[in-house]
């Protein structure tokens, strides 16, 4: 049978802490201790939010993904329990992420194929010359240089505004904009009026794609918004929700996992002296599980009794899965603090899991093989031209990473 342990709000002696928890001085890839106690201790904890309320924590690989596939647990902001990320933020203008089946996958399908993987591939070739044309750049300009700028960020964006049709030379107006979104802290005015400023630029862009259609995915929508399959308004939504998925999440990636590699040079040497697609995958699953950069935990809401480890959770309450944690289990990945690039990582839950789990995943790791089967091998002396312990660090979004990576060779 299942416990029914109280959580904190019965024992007001009972500390809570609070969620998220900070990084350790000095350990900028790995979770934060109170985290990694937390999962030492067992399998569930209770955390307090911004808002007061105390909510399950899930600490373990496994138990995380038996909820994401149960149908009992909802990924809908709206339904009673839902663990928000922030004040204002219990109103869905992102899209379908936040949304359960049937309209959940309703929606997703209308984006779904420019992402399945042959169409993925086919880009690859662009996307090689994309990622050549600037570290040839790189090279040829001043020494030292913001790598996020150079590389990290510009060839995400100048991908997915290729797929999505729209105008590269907007990227300074869309990531300024991108970035207070997923800025934590940041005030509820400020992020409303900065997704009205996206909601409003792709609502405009859609009005020209009417008149003017391309080959591109805004097009596509904009063809459902004719036919009456979505309104304008959700067509608008699904453009900001891939636009800001598709660039900023590979950027940091991008970023982040340069400075990993940086900061364990053996490594580095692995992805520096071969070109082996196979090891250059490995090396991509394996940052990808070892950074885990979105960091606010999945939330879900419990719709229907539940039990996880054999602790029974209740209807209306909420859960969060910290997927950096998951891919820390020990249970699942051996010596999981350690960074091994020929460690099969594959299961990791980095891009979440089940029906909700990241559409633009096959992307994403196909721009990231770029990235590391050519900066390293193209810029075999490539060094930190920082002190580690000066770089900014992204401590304030929910997406982590770092603002600047000042690199040289």
């Amino acid at each position: 049978m299942a416990d029914t342990l109280t959580g904190a709000e019965h024992d007001p002696a009972a500390r809570v802490p609070g969620f998220p928890m900070p990084r350790a001085a000095g350990c900028p890839f790995d979770p934060p201790p109170a985290l990694t106690a937390a999962q030492q201790e067992g399998p569930l904890a209770r955390v307090r939010l911004w808002d007061g309320k105390d909510y399950w924590l899930l600490t373990r690989y496994a138990d995380q993904r038996a909820v994401l596939l149960d149908p009992r647990v909802s990924a809908d902001l709206t339904s009673p329990g839902y663990p928000l990320q922030a004040p204002g933020s219990g109103k869905n203008d992102i899209g379908f992420i936040l949304m359960d089946d049937p309209e959940h996958a309703r929606l997703r399908r209308m984006v779904t194929a420019p992402f399945a993987i042959k169409r993925v591939e086919a880009l690859r070739p662009a996307v090689q010359t994309i990622a050549d044309d600037l570290v040839d750049a790189m090279l040829a300009g001043p020494k030292p240089v913001d790598l996020v700028q150079a590389l990290a960020l510009p060839l995400p964006s100048l991908v997915i505004c290729a797929l999505l049709g729209v105008p590269y030379d907007d990227h300074d107006f869309f990531q300024e904009n991108s970035r207070i979104l997923i800025k934590r802290d940041a005030a509820v005015e400020e992020r409303t009026a900065a997704h009205g400023e996206l909601i409003g630029y792709l609502d405009e862009l859609m009005g020209e794609k009417m008149t003017h259609p391309g080959d591109d995915l805004l097009s596509g929508l904009v063809a459902r918004v004719e036919s009456g399959e979505l309104s304008r308004l959700d067509a608008a939504q699904m453009g900001v929700l891939l636009l800001l998925a598709g660039h900023e999440t590979t950027a940091n990636m991008i970023a982040l996992g340069t400075l990993a590699l940086l900061e364990h040079p053996a490594q580095l040497a692995l992805l520096r002296d071969t070109d082996d697609p196979k090891l250059i995958a490995s090396a991509v699953e394996e940052l990808l599980r070892y950074l885990s950069i979105v960091h606010g935990g999945r939330r879900r809401a419990v719709l229907a009794d539940i039990e996880v480890a054999g602790q029974l959770i209740r209807a209306g309450e909420g859960v969060i899965l910290p997927n950096d944690l998951a891919n820390r289990d020990p249970e699942a990945f051996p010596d999981p603090d350690r960074l091994d690039l020929t460690r099969d990582a594959r299961r990791h839950v980095a891009f979440g899991f089940g029906v909700h789990q990241c559409l633009g995943q096959p992307l994403a790791r196909m721009e990231l093989q770029v990235v590391c089967g050519t900066l390293y091998r193209r810029v075999p002396g490539l060094r930190l031209a920082a002190d580690i312990a000066e770089l900014p660090f992204k401590h304030d979004g929910s997406v982590y990473g770092v603002y600047e990576l000042p690199v040289t060779w």
